[in-house]
């Protein structure tokens, strides 16, 4: 029986509160694109043009679509849990009157997690999506701006979701968590 190639090298996890004290004392800069996940400090993806033209197409449209029903956070993090905390494209998160300023939302504050992939997809899916199935995020769409594919996610369980679709081209899409609100999302494609 063989050893794994990294068995025998020494890991530090780090806790959340620890992740911001390192950015708080300067140890991680404002300009560094990381999140935390299960302990972890993990470099992103820079932004690219698609990306952002993607994100700031998908911000307008959310924002017009969920009003007051819900707070649309584009790129916060989220605290899963004291070791984990991403940083997804979106959260539609349950409305509060302080806007999340006394704490980060958690799991059961966010009522629809987006990440939109261009380079990240394979991330995304394998590394990020079980995490928000464990932690109970109702709901989380995967877009492909490559495959031009909207993938929705829903009923978490363990570390995975009861429903999977995936479509190409997608238009109306209704959020699970707030069935009175629709968003069109054809215009992104």
């Amino acid at each position: 029986m063989g050893v794994s190639a990294d068995s025998w090298i020494k890991r530090r996890q780090i806790s959340v509160d620890d992740y911001h004290r390192m950015g708080e004392i300067g140890l991680i800069g404002p300009e560094e694109r990381v999140e935390l996940i299960e302990g972890e400090i993990i470099d992103m993806a820079p932004i690219g043009s698609d990306h952002a033209s993607f994100v700031n197409r998908l911000t307008s449209l959310l924002i017009n679509a969920v009003q007051d029903k819900g707070i649309v956070s584009v790129q916060n993090p989220v605290r899963l849990s004291n070791r984990t905390e991403p940083e997804p494209d979106f959260a539609v998160l349950k409305p509060r009157a302080d806007f999340y300023q006394r704490q980060l939302p958690t799991a059961t504050d966010t009522l629809l997690i987006v990440e939109v992939s261009n380079t990240s997809e394979r991330y995304d899916r394998e590394v990020k999506l079980p995490l928000y199935a464990t932690y109970g995020v109702p709901e989380v769409w995967l877009i492909s701006i490559e495959q031009k594919t909207l993938s929705i996610y829903r009923t978490p369980t363990g570390d995975r979701y009861q429903h999977e679709q995936t479509t190409d081209g997608p238009g109306m899409v209704t959020l699970f968590a707030l069935p009175e609100v629709s968003v069109d999302l054809s215009p992104l494609f």
